[in-house]
């Protein structure tokens, strides 16, 4: 049985969430699902599972979190940092895709526990490509870990 999986995208730019759920959709993802939240405090509230994003059954635990650095409320590097002092989540897989080629951003996310940090490429079919990647390495290769939220079975 082919496990499904769900992807956090943590993107405040909505032309790049167009692009980036077109070139989901592109690279033919067939057992994997995308949530969308535009900002760092929505991701926390995700991924915790407060208010409106209460039901797992709609909100799932993501396999893995796509996070911008630059977001309104709460950036990316606090979102992570946050993640990773969370007894339960902070063996999420984390991957960094922002514009930022900054080696300051880049040392930041790597010393908070990103797994990776990707730049956005430019042109769909550039994120077609890091979204097959994405695929065939975190959500086909992989091995997950074990995530346990109290309370749940």
């Amino acid at each position: 049985m082919t496990r499904s999986h769900t992807i956090l995208l943590v993107e405040d730019d909505p032309n790049d969430i167009l692009l980036t759920q077109r070139a989901f959709r592109k690279a033919n993802l067939a057992n994997a699902s995308m949530q969308v939240v535009s900002d760092g405090d929505a991701a926390v509230f995700y991924l915790s599972g407060s208010g409106e994003y209460a039901d797992r059954e709609r909100y799932p635990i993501p396999s893995l979190i796509l996070l911008d650095l630059k977001l309104p409320r709460r950036s990316g590097h606090e979102v992570l940092a946050w993640l990773r002092q969370q007894p339960e989540l902070k063996r999420l897989p984390a991957i960094i895709l922002t514009s930022s080629q900054e080696n300051i951003d880049i040392n930041h996310a790597y010393d908070l526990g990103a797994n990776s940090y990707l730049v956005k490429p430019i042109g769909l079919t550039a994120l077609i490509e890091v979204m097959t990647t994405l695929k065939l390495y975190w959500l086909l290769l992989n091995e997950q870990p074990e995530i346990r939220l109290s309370g749940v079975d």
